[in-house]
């Protein structure tokens, strides 16, 4: 696929995710695909798009802007901004997240997110994120959340 083709997808990613519409986000991957980022920090295949599903379904006060869409014929990047409210605490986020994207069969077979976790963590969690936001503890105790409710998702929606 050509470089335009994969700016392309990844413009349709991040405007499905505008929209709030996970399924649509979904319909960007690879069946082989993999997603990495603070929280969800390993998934594969349907548990991607399934995360997707749920984030969006679950989104209070949210919004997105995306920048710097790049691709070539392997490889892309973006630059998005999330801004909602975290739903366990009520607090709100803005989350600053840089992405890279692999691309096989003219889909996302790859996809990292990375932000800074300690900065998400202070404005989500408050105190705790503050005091505990640096250490592995925290960001343990954080994606075992993010799995058991993608889990209960994933059982609720399957």
């Amino acid at each position: 696929m050509s470089a335009e083709q994969h700016r392309s997808l990844i413009t349709r990613f991040y405007e499905a995710f505008q929209r709030r519409n996970g399924a649509a986000m979904a319909t960007c991957y690879h069946a082989e695909a993999r997603f990495s980022d603070p929280a969800f920090p390993n998934l594969h295949g349907a548990q991607i798009g399934a995360m997707w599903t749920m984030l969006c379904e679950r989104a209070q006060e949210f919004s997105l802007t995306y920048s710097g869409v790049r691709a070539d014929g392997e490889r892309g990047g973006a630059h998005w901004e999330a801004r909602y409210l975290f739903s366990k605490t009520g607090r709100k986020v803005h989350n600053l997240i840089d992405a890279e994207f692999r691309f096989k069969d003219g889909l996302i077979v790859e996809h990292i997110d990375r932000f800074d976790f300690w900065r998400w963590s202070r404005q989500a969690l408050g105190m705790p994120g503050l005091l505990l936001g640096w250490s592995g503890f925290l960001r343990g105790k954080v994606q075992a959340e993010a799995a058991k409710s993608l889990a209960a998702f994933q059982r609720k929606d399957g």
